[in-house]
């Protein structure tokens, strides 16, 4: 049972290389920002110039919230993109969809696992799954939140909320809402991050899917 008295965390603490990560747009158009891609670094330029901002504004609630509007332009003028491409490949006689072949159980080895990493809307996501004898035997999830909302780790490095916080100015003690603003900026989704079991690492839950 959890002592709520003291400090515990629903959520794992993920690093890479050591070291905490922020993930979401905000780290996606910095990356790119960075290494001078297209069309991402011209968006943020003319962004920062009609704003009247220096680069470094980007490190912020401001530069977080600007950075998803930013990238959901992008993601609509790809889809434009990607709808013109698969206009062609039909055109060409090109209809391919999916090998259905693995998505059909009796495809399966006897033992069986895989990961799989994409970046989702909030940011990168990994799935990690183990299946034996057709049934799943372990399945884990690293999602976005699980990166920026952990809590500190055993050496004391702060992840992306906590670190976010340090240093906003507070109008109003009594009702923090700047603290609120910038969390939400990360656009959370606990429900997905949390992950609980109990000192002996035996089931806390477990659902029947069968």
């Amino acid at each position: 049972h959890l002592n709520v008295d003291d400090k515990y965390s629903w959520i794992k603490t993920p690093r890479w290389k050591e070291e905490p990560m922020e993930v979401g747009p905000l780290a996606r158009m910095i990356v790119a920002y960075a290494a001078g891609k297209e069309p991402q670094k011209s968006l943020i330029d003319d962004t920062l110039k009609q704003l009247d901002l220096p680069a470094e504004a980007l490190f912020s609630t401001l530069g977080r919230t600007a950075a998803r509007g930013l990238e959901t332009k992008l993601t609509a003028d790809w889809a434009l993109e990607f709808y013109d491409r698969l206009i062609k490949n039909l055109e060409n006689g090109d209809s391919r969809m999916v090998n259905h072949y693995m998505w059909e159980s009796e495809a399966w080895p006897k033992h069986a696992q895989g990961v799989g990493l994409t970046e989702a809307p909030r940011g990168a996501l990994a799935h990690f799954i183990v299946i034996e004898n057709n049934r799943v035997k372990n399945y884990q999830m690293v999602v976005p939140t699980t990166w920026n909302a952990s809590p500190r780790d055993e050496t004391g490095k702060l992840s992306a909320y906590e670190s976010s916080l340090i240093g906003t100015p507070i109008h109003d003690p009594k009702q923090p809402l700047e603290i609120l603003r910038t969390i939400h900026s990360f656009d959370p989704c606990l429900a997905c991050a949390v992950h609980l079991y109990d000192e002996e690492g035996k089931y806390v839950h477990q659902m029947d899917t069968f």
